[in-house]
């Protein structure tokens, strides 16, 4: 492997985060400014941007000068570790200004830089990979420039910074197609175009598109401008941070919650699809197979949630009060948030709201949460954790194993069935009408039994740190399938700020493994990887 081609890249990489900080660093200027311009460095929300954006562009383009050889070098091996070291180099750069930010705006061991930085890359990681798994116990509290780098960091994910980067720069130098390849979501990466820069383009533009339509409806439900860019970004890259410590519940607006339930359905549906629909080719997406089985899906698991929520209600006070929550609640507490979260389910268009919308933010791996998921019936707790595992279609923004995956799997399995009846039966894995050929059929197997054991790997050693086993699990399955809350300790009304810093860390890599398709990772771990 040429490390010249990959040190170049990333340096290029560098440079762009670097001129992106200066959005919020902008944002933090305005919000504090005195007419004193010496004292704008000093900022806690603006001191950070500026020293994460110079770092960014001093050293991005030190690389990008020093190995300017390794423009030319063209490769497999070059994509995959551009795509993984480029991520960790771009979260740590994001880091840089909530890491100054923690350290100087908190007191004790919280705040010293060890905590600090953790707590930022756990936060940026999430973020960048639209996990929404966040550290923050009062979002509220935060400045704005904050809240933006946040929303940025979602915004970027989604689509892929790098795919974003093909699309802005003319010549990376290196295999370009490697890096779209490792970096979009599903086993497929479809090229509207035989130039791979005007599809990167494409997907882009549709991804803006749909961004800027949310924004206005939001803004005309009654969410400030800045409110409804920032939770755009968050719909559109599945991602589910919010500026509300209440998560979009918080704003009390049917109107904001459908609207936010339309966008999350539309990020889960492969860019590709929409594409085609946008040019009027709406046939493209009735006759793919993945869309229908998303549907399917959504509307069965939509009818299951309200079904059990409306004809039962909640689970009963005394089983609920004793889920493990990290800060617990009195009992006259727990009593009037338990009353709260039965009063969203108390009529028939309340419950279908609620279900529809926490229904496609799982289902999505959004996260986003407008009810106490975790005071629901355990059969239902059952249902979203399954659907945790399913996530949004190949080409979306969603994470988890993608629906595709599991319909080849599915439609696998019954064909053993079939030929153990049937020993002489040929009968190829087909989706629609294209026939799965072996090699993508061997990719998809092999992703699966990867993310399962994966799955079960962290959740293993996060038992190590977290005391609960429901919180345990559920933390590695809602950081490596990118949804953000899980259930109890990390429930829709909870926060990964209590976790040990050891299980933090362990999540960060389990967040960027979900969102790079595993493969894409720990490929590099391979000794044979780095020979030339």
């Amino acid at each position: 492997m040429h490390k010249t081609a990959v040190a170049y890249t990333v340096g290029r990489l560098m440079q762009v985060m670097g001129l992106l900080l200066i959005i919020p660093m902008a944002i933090g200027i305005y919000d504090g400014w005195t007419g004193n311009i010496a004292a704008v460095p000093g900022e806690v929300d603006v001191g950070g941007f500026i020293g994460g954006a110079l770092f960014a562009i001093i050293f991005g383009s030190f690389l990008a000068l020093a190995f300017r050889r390794g423009r030319g070098y063209q490769g497999v091996k070059e994509g995959y570790a551009i795509v993984t070291f480029g991520w960790f180099a771009l979260a740590f750069i994001a880091a840089i200004p909530l890491c100054y930010f923690f350290i100087h705006s908190r007191t004790g061991e919280s705040g010293n830089i060890l905590f600090a930085f953790t707590d930022a890359y756990f936060e940026v990681m999430s973020g960048f990979t639209t996990t929404g798994a966040t550290i923050l116990a009062d979002i509220e509290a935060m400045p704005r420039s904050i809240l933006f780098l946040r929303a940025l960091t979602h915004w970027l994910g989604g689509m892929g910074i790098i795919t974003l980067a093909i699309a802005i720069l003319p010549t990376l130098g290196v295999s370009g197609y490697q890096m779209f390849r490792g970096e979009v979501p599903g086993p497929s990466k479809d090229k509207l175009t035989p130039r791979l820069k005007q599809t990167a383009s494409i997907l882009w533009g549709v991804y803006v598109i749909f961004t800027v339509a949310e924004v206005i409806l939001l803004t005309l439900g009654g969410m400030s401008l800045f409110d409804s860019v920032c939770h755009a970004f968050a719909t559109m890259a599945t991602g589910g941070f919010s500026n509300s410590n209440r998560s979009i519940a918080g704003y009390e607006s049917a109107y904001i919650e459908w609207v936010v339930i339309i966008f999350m359905y539309l990020a889960g549906i492969n860019f590709v699809l929409h594409f085609r629909a946008l040019r009027g080719d709406f046939t493209a997406m009735t006759r793919n197979s993945e869309f229908r089985f998303y549907n399917g899906v959504i509307v069965a698991a939509v009818v299951i949630v309200f079904c059990v929520l409306y004809f039962g209600g909640l689970d009963s006070i005394q089983d609920t009060s004793q889920h493990f929550r990290n800060q617990p609640m009195t009992t006259a507490e727990f009593s009037e948030h338990y009353r709260a979260e039965e009063a969203k389910i108390d009529s028939f268009g309340d419950t279908f709201r609620v279900a529809v919308f926490q229904t496609l933010s799982i289902v999505t791996t959004t996260g986003f949460a407008t009810a106490d998921f975790d005071l629901w019936p355990s059969f239902l707790l059952l249902l979203l954790l399954t659907l945790m595992f399913f996530g949004g279609c190949a080409g979306s923004t969603g994470g988890g194993m993608k629906m595709i995956r599991i319909v080849i799997v599915f439609q696998m399995a019954i064909n053993q069935l079939r030929k153990l009846a049937q020993p002489r039966l040929v009968a190829p894995i087909k989706i629609g009408r294209e026939t799965i050929d072996d090699k993508l059929l061997i990719n998809v197997v092999t992703f699966s039994v990867l993310f399962v054991g994966l799955y079960v790997i962290v959740a293993c050693l996060l038992t190590l740190f977290i005391p609960d086993l429901t919180t345990a699990v559920t933390c590695s399955i809602a950081t490596i399938g990118n949804i953000g809350p899980g259930l109890s300790g990390v429930g829709a009304t909870e926060h990964y700020g209590w976790v040990p810093l050891p299980a933090k860390w362990i999540m960060v890599f389990s967040m960027l493994l979900g969102r790079l398709e595993i493969f894409t990772v720990l490929v590099i771990f391979r000794a044979s990887f780095w020979r030339k």
